[in-house]
């Protein structure tokens, strides 16, 4: 078993810290919060005073980070400290070009580095079942894989460095697209009078079968798990979705892709969380068609 820090341990990074730690890993973990740090604590996570504290003779290292400015800064302090030869995974969600610079600081201290950014919300966090889209070497993947796989049920090798963030930017603008078409065709059978089931048993079994529909159903009743039945409590954050969406039109702009229906779903979820639903479930973006309806 692997000697591992975990730094970053809020509603994605503490779950998936616990199941690390069920594998029979030793993780020692930081976080800037007490209270967040003193949660992982009750998981069996062994807390640190500091980032450096933590990755002192740290075999791997893991961060869980809100942005890539934090990703960078983060990194900076941590690779002073780690040995060389230290793997270090950072499953954030940031900009393709914050990853490249996290990947080259590794290779200067003479560590290893992947980026994995992770898919399946704080339901496969803690059910250990997310999927995890990895980019950099193939060296640095295969020494990932049986760490990853502690934490998830999927493990992508997607490329070299910064490919991880280019798969999980890519597949979220899908995810918000799609989630947009089908919030609109329910706001539209419910004026055309047409029920919530018979909608969903049609389009999840035909031509319209998405996740977002097949699992994430967005009204109440279809699919029982889904947030719409508990009020819609976040699994996935519409702040989240939105950061997401406007990293992909960050990178369709540098990368000069044309993606007009993600341009538009960003500007959709932009005024959902104007309108204070950041910290509500994405697909509760339905309620703002039915009132623009």
């Amino acid at each position: 078993m692997a000697r591992i820090a975990f730094i970053g341990l809020g509603n994605m990074g503490g779950p998936m810290a616990a199941n690390l730690v069920k594998s029979g890993h030793d993780v020692f973990g930081f976080d800037l919060a007490a209270s967040v740090l003193k949660a992982a604590e009750e998981s069996g996570v062994k807390p640190a005073s500091h980032a450096s504290q933590a990755v002192k003779d740290a075999e791997i290292i893991i961060t869980m980070l809100p942005q890539g400015r934090h990703v960078l800064t983060a990194w900076t302090d941590i690779l002073q400290s780690a040995a060389q030869g230290t793997l270090v995974i950072d499953c954030s969600t940031i900009d393709v070009e914050s990853s490249r610079k996290a990947h080259e600081m590794a290779k200067a201290a003479s560590c290893l580095s992947l980026d994995a950014p992770v898919s399946g919300g704080t339901g496969g966090a803690t059910a250990g079942t997310l999927t995890f889209m990895a980019g950099g070497t193939e060296e640095a993947f295969a020494r990932a894989k049986p760490i990853l796989e502690a934490m998830g049920k999927k493990i992508v090798h997607c490329g070299e460095a910064g490919a991880g963030q280019a798969a999980k930017i890519c597949n979220n603008m899908i995810l918000g697209i799609s989630m947009v078409g089908v919030c609109e065709a329910f706001v539209l059978a419910e004026k055309l009078g047409l029920s919530h089931q018979a909608l969903f048993d049609v389009a999840s079994t035909s031509s319209g079968q998405c996740w977002s529909i097949n699992t994430y159903c967005p009204v109440p009743g279809p699919v029982p798990t889904s947030p719409a039945n508990n009020d819609y409590r976040p699994g996935f954050a519409a702040a989240l979705m939105l950061k997401d969406l406007r990293l992909s039109q960050e990178a369709a702009l540098a990368s000069g892709a044309s993606t007009p229906l993600g341009a538009e779903a960003a500007q959709l979820f932009a005024l959902f969380e104007k309108q204070g639903n950041g910290g509500r479930d994405f697909s509760a973006i339905i309620e703002m068609f039915r009132e623009k309806a």
